[in-house]
């Protein structure tokens, strides 16, 4: 899941963004809602998390901007303010869900859980293949009953393919998937990646299609 986050105030951006990276999500993050505009017309992203005060175009104007044209993105707002009426506002020009500042931290990484699962129709805080589970909740991978140890860029990938198992990924979008703006990526990454959790879950759970990328494979059922 890749997540654009909106948001002025740089102590509390970065101190998101650490977090967000930590729980395995790939996060890019501008301060302003003209940004936040062009960011989303020129980049694909699966959640926003937006704060409402922002300079050059308010958060209620990223919203309406974001609906008039399409775009169903789903919107998470994180804002100070916390009257009835501000609130209402939001959530009627298209945001998908509010949460007043301070916040706790695991409220909101719960939050955004939810909004994964309606995104992707998923009942549980799981996604799953065969025997081959990964838990969004505490990101732990088991394979055939057992607890397979991953680090943190190969959950990431496993992630990305297993929310669209029969889609495939150029390796310039699974690089998008991993890595934040202006990271630096190995040539081989992916390949890198991908060898490993062969290695470590089965040969068969991602499928190489010759010339265009990779998808999730078959894995025993």
């Amino acid at each position: 899941m890749r997540i654009l986050l909106v948001e002025d105030d740089a102590l509390l951006a970065s101190g998101l963004l650490l977090a967000l990276q930590r729980a395995h999500y790939a996060t890019e993050h501008v301060a302003d809602g003209e940004a936040a505009v062009r960011a989303l017309a020129d980049n694909s992203f699966d959640l926003v998390i937006l704060d409402l005060g922002l300079p050059l175009l308010d958060g209620t104007g990223v919203i309406d901007a974001l609906r008039k044209r399409g775009n169903a993105i789903p919107v998470l707002v994180l804002s100070a303010r916390d009257a009835t009426r501000d609130r209402i506002h939001a959530l009627d020009l298209g945001a998908d869900d509010y949460l007043v500042k301070p916040f706790d931290l695991d409220e909101l990484l719960a939050r955004i859980r939810v909004l994964e699962r309606r995104r992707s129709g998923l009942p549980v805080n799981q996604l799953q293949q065969g025997e081959l589970v990964l838990d969004l909740g505490s990101m732990s991978v088991w394979w055939q009953g057992r607890q397979v140890e991953l680090q943190h860029r190969e959950i990431m990938l496993l992630r990305r393919l297993l929310e669209n198992p029969h889609k495939v990924f150029s390796r310039g979008q699974l690089e998008e998937s991993l890595y934040g703006w202006g990271e630096g990526v190995a040539s081989n990454a992916i390949d890198v990646y991908v060898h490993h959790l062969r290695k470590k879950i089965s040969p068969d759970v991602i499928k190489t299609i010759r010339g265009l990328g990779y998808r999730f494979g078959k894995v025993a059922v």
